[in-house]
């Protein structure tokens, strides 16, 4: 068992040293995109950072949705429908940069993230079943950059792409505002106040993200 836990730390250490050593960065890249909910400039910039995490960036998009949710719960689905139009066409820019600059801009980009095991990996599950593992990925933590640099690199239809990006990323944006809708700020207080905490669970369904992925 414990052999087991060694291998598994190892294996997803670029993911855990990303995520969890600069936590301070992170906090202030979280209070740099939720400030912009408190803006005129909210809709426009929940597209942007939806069209860049697709790509580069390294906060979700829910960061801001939730925001914006709370502050305005009656528009959750004007927010949900923003954020899945900015990924998608974020995803698009993804594909371009893997499919025709990936050695000038993609390949720093998983380079910076220590991504390189898990771009490797998902080139051989897009030659099991491209259309699953997008969609699981556009759907759960896994960063969603390293499957749309791939579907470049290995030249996956980009309507796979575009359509299971779709289900992934509506199917999760939605059901987000839709729980802020309920729940109201309590899941912003939550967040704010246990943030270490949160990080770490995202770790953790970060790597359940990829072991499901294995085994679909």
């Amino acid at each position: 068992m414990g052999k087991s836990n060694g291998k598994l730390t190892s294996r997803y250490s670029p993911l855990i040293s990303f995520l969890l050593l600069p936590n301070k960065l992170l906090y202030v890249l979280y209070q740099w995109t939720i400030a912009w909910a408190r803006t005129k400039y909210a809709k426009a910039s929940l597209f942007l950072v939806a069209f860049a995490e697709s790509s580069f960036f390294p906060i979700p998009p829910d960061v801001l949705l939730i925001a914006m949710s709370v502050a305005s719960r009656k528009k959750w689905w004007l927010f949900a429908s923003i954020a899945t139009a900015g990924s998608l066409s974020g995803a698009i820019l993804g594909y371009y940069i893997g499919f025709a600059l990936y050695e000038s801009i993609g390949r720093p980009i998983i380079s910076f993230y220590h991504l390189q095991e898990y771009f490797d990996y998902v080139g051989r599950q897009y030659q099991d079943n491209a259309l699953l593992a997008i969609f699981t990925a556009a759907f759960t933590p896994i960063p969603f950059k390293v499957f749309t640099l791939a579907a470049g690199v290995f030249k996956i239809s980009l309507l796979d792409l575009l359509v299971a990006s779709l289900f992934g990323r509506a199917g999760r944006f939605f059901i987000v505002a839709f729980a802020i809708k309920l729940f109201g700020k309590q899941i912003k207080n939550v967040i704010e106040k246990y943030f270490n905490i949160v990080s770490i669970v995202f770790v953790l369904l970060l790597i359940g993200g990829f072991i499901i992925l294995r085994y679909l």
